[in-house]
This record gives C-alpha cells, structure tokens and sequence, in this order.
C-alpha cells in the first residue's frame, strides 16, 4: 500500500544508470497484471539511447523530461492477442500501473505519458520504431533516480464511493 500511496508523477532525474536487473523487476511487474481473459496482450519496447529518448519529446508534447530520463518503456498492445475485443486498454492500464508501482518501489522516479488514442502520436511511434500493423503504442513510461520530491497526495475522497446505488 505505501507505494500506491506515495507514487506521483516524477520528472526530474539525476545521471545515475538504472541496472538492467531493476529494469527486469519493472517488466516483471507488468506482466503480473490481470488481463481480460488471461490475454496478456502486452509487448514493451525499452529506449536507453539519449537520442531516441530525445527524438520522442518531438512526438509527445509533454515528454520533455525523457531528455533527463536514464530509461523509457513504451508499453503496447498486440491486437492478435485479443480474446475480448478492445480491452486490450484496460490489459496495459494495469500493465503501465504496476510498472509505476514497482519504480516506486525501487526507489526510481517514473511518469505516465500518455500515447493512445491520441492519433498522431500513435501513428508517429508506430513509424519511428517500425511498428507491425497489429502492434498500437499506447502509454510511454519515463524513468530515472530522483532529483525531486514530491509529498504524497491524499486523493481519498468518501463523496466519490456509492453503496448498492449511486
């Protein structure tokens, strides 16, 4: 639970490289997700080359801090694996969250970026990284020791949960 808690959107990193074993652990941890009917429709690319890392602050508009980040994980969805069609979304929001999860708690700073369904960025990674036609990037996670700290942000709101009704 203290990682859910304390998790927030870091965006500012130091140099320091994160050991590709710690990468394996955050993967590991994605692909511990439930998936709608067992599909595990995820696949994940993993960018540490600065000049990739930089060449997507030109695609997403809010991904400057990947010019500071040591590691990105774009996390998509392969259609193919699709056994209910369209929650392959909900497969990799699970996915991408227990990627957060597991940078917090190994003490990484991480951002959600946001890919699909916005359609130029979709279809501007697909071509940057030869994407297969059935493979759609759906969220960019930034990664990187950090050089900032956030307090933990309270969000438990008693007006927002209903019983039996709304």
């Amino acid at each position: 639970m203290k990682e859910i808690l304390n998790r927030r959107s870091i965006r500012r990193y130091t140099n320091e490289k994160i050991d590709t074993k710690i990468i394996g652990d955050l993967l590991k941890a994605a692909m511990a997700a439930p998936s709608a009917g067992n599909e595990q429709p995820w696949e994940f690319i993993v960018i540490k080359n600065k000049n990739t890392l930089k060449d997507l602050t030109k695609i997403h508009p809010y991904a400057s801090m990947l010019k500071e980040a040591d590691t990105a994980i774009i996390v998509c969805g392969n259609l193919n694996k699709q056994k209910f069609e369209g929650y392959w979304v909900q497969d990799v929001s699970a996915a991408t969250e227990n990627i957060l999860i597991e940078a917090e708690h190994k003490n990484l700073g991480a951002v959600w970026l946001g890919v699909y369904p916005t359609e130029d960025r979709v279809k501007s990674i697909k071509a940057m990284f030869n994407l297969p036609n059935d493979i759609i990037p759906f969220s960019i996670i930034s990664l990187g020791y950090k050089n900032e700290e956030k307090e933990p942000s309270n969000r438990y709101d008693k007006s927002k949960i209903h019983y039996e009704r709304w």
